[in-house]
């Protein structure tokens, strides 16, 4: 087994190891990679001549490096921009133009939920009032919230999710404070994913002028996203029932029961199309589709051991089924080409968790560097430049700081295995498909 690939399963502890000392968790080699791969990121984060991930995922046309035995990339893709990256350990296996940026449609609603699902609870009320819908732009897609009806947070995220629904995502904004506080919010959540490619403008993916994202963003989003229970939960469903619109009165001049409606996902991996069988381990996330962005995806599989993120945006050829055709060869192509090729790139931690393992390698330093540098607490209300500069002063620390650092790293590349519930084989989820 190749050297790499056993550092990936010994990285692969239970969650609550996490919660163990640092010195009980990792032996040395293991802490040394993770600590470098956590200054890595930091270092990343700070340099604005080094490309976010890697020096390959900068470089234009298709990215790899096979080993002996390692397939042949799929010679059909058409799309501008395309990622393979493994789930768990975030390494890039492949990319194609991976930080070009492109206008990403209703694949930005994964940075919606990343950014809101933590925030209410699924079973908080909202009432649909018609001025939270004035700012939909004209064709947008919709699951059908009726105004004046009380719908669950958790109907609305089944909204975003299955029916891509624009409404829904209003309806959420609403709750939320409004537009103006809501892309605030996202492009600052954006930001400390280093998430640095993507720019909201409409938090639905609607075209807006100067919206972008990339591949390797709409990655990277998607993974910290299917880090949320809920988030892979709504994710992973594929039909659903929704509340209708104003119940009709009884033959007692009452009002009756609301007629609730089936909704099924839009994600053609997951349920199939005519032509287009359900992909076998597929389990998310989030498609899109907008005159000026084209058709864009990010779907997440699983095989065997292995959990694959798969990102393609806006082919130039075949019809609206060809972005799933592509990134289903894809993951076909990486799940063969996994333990063959040597990463070109890693899908980077945010900054916020850099700043975490640096504040507990601080506390755990034994009062050794009091003094040296300047506390991260000081520096809290000084904005990017302090906050970079005193990430940068913890990083020099050594010993036993360290070790926490590496720890961090470990939790934040810990595997994540799926929910039992979306692991189908492929014959259940050929009998779940709509008839062709």
């Amino acid at each position: 087994m190749p050297r790499r690939l056993r550092m990936r399963r010994a990285l692969a502890l239970p969650l609550s190891a996490a919660l163990l000392p640092a010195a009980a968790l990792l032996p040395a080699a293991t802490a040394a990679s993770a600590t470098t791969a956590t200054v890595t990121a930091a270092t990343t984060a700070t340099d604005e001549t080094t490309v976010i991930g890697g020096e390959r995922l900068g470089v234009p046309g298709p990215q790899v490096d096979p080993g002996p035995g390692a397939p042949d990339l799929p010679d059909d893709l058409s799309s501008r921009a395309w990622i393979v990256a493994d789930a768990e350990t975030g390494e890039v296996l492949a990319a194609h133009n991976a930080h070009l940026r492109l206008a990403p449609a209703s694949t930005l609603k994964m940075l919606f939920a990343n950014t809101l699902i933590p925030k209410f609870d699924p079973g908080e009320v909202y009432t649909a009032e018609p001025e939270h819908f004035a700012g939909m732009g004209a064709g947008s897609s919709a699951v059908g919230i009726a105004d004046h009806q009380t719908y669950t947070v958790e109907d609305l995220w089944h909204g975003v999710f299955l029916a891509s629904g624009n409404d829904a995502v209003h309806a959420l904004t609403a709750m939320n404070g409004g537009l103006e506080a809501t892309v605030a919010e996202l492009n600052e959540r954006a930001a400390d994913l280093q998430a640095l490619d993507t720019h909201v403008v409409s938090p639905d993916g609607y075209d807006a002028e100067g919206q972008t994202s990339s591949a390797y963003d709409l990655t990277l989003i998607a993974r910290d996203g299917l880090r949320n229970e809920d988030f892979r939960r709504y994710a992973a469903t594929a039909r659903t029932e929704f509340p209708g619109g104003a119940p009709e009165e009884d033959e007692d001049g009452e009002p009756g029961e609301r007629e609730a409606y089936q909704i099924q996902s839009t994600n053609r991996l997951l349920v199939g199309d005519r032509g287009l069988e359900p992909y076998p381990g597929v389990a998310g996330v989030k498609n899109g589709y907008t005159t000026n962005a084209g058709y864009t995806f990010t779907g997440v599989a699983e095989r065997g051991d292995r959990v694959l993120l798969v990102t393609c945006m806006n082919p130039s050829e075949g019809d609206s089924l060809q972005v799933y055709r592509e990134t289903a060869a894809l993951f076909d192509w990486g799940f063969e080409a996994a333990d063959s090729v040597e990463p070109i790139g890693e899908l980077v931690p945010p900054l916020s968790e850099i700043e975490a393992a640096a504040r507990e390698a601080q506390l755990a330093d034994d009062g050794k560097n009091a003094g040296a540098g300047t506390p991260l607490d000081a520096t809290a209300a000084g904005g990017t430049g302090a906050r970079e500069a005193s990430i940068g002063s913890v990083l020099g620390l050594t010993g036993g700081a360290l070790v926490l650092m590496a720890v961090a790293a470990y939790v934040f590349h810990r595997k994540h295995p799926l929910p039992a519930a979306i692991r189908q084989s492929p014959e259940r989820r050929r009998r779940s498909a709509p008839p062709s």
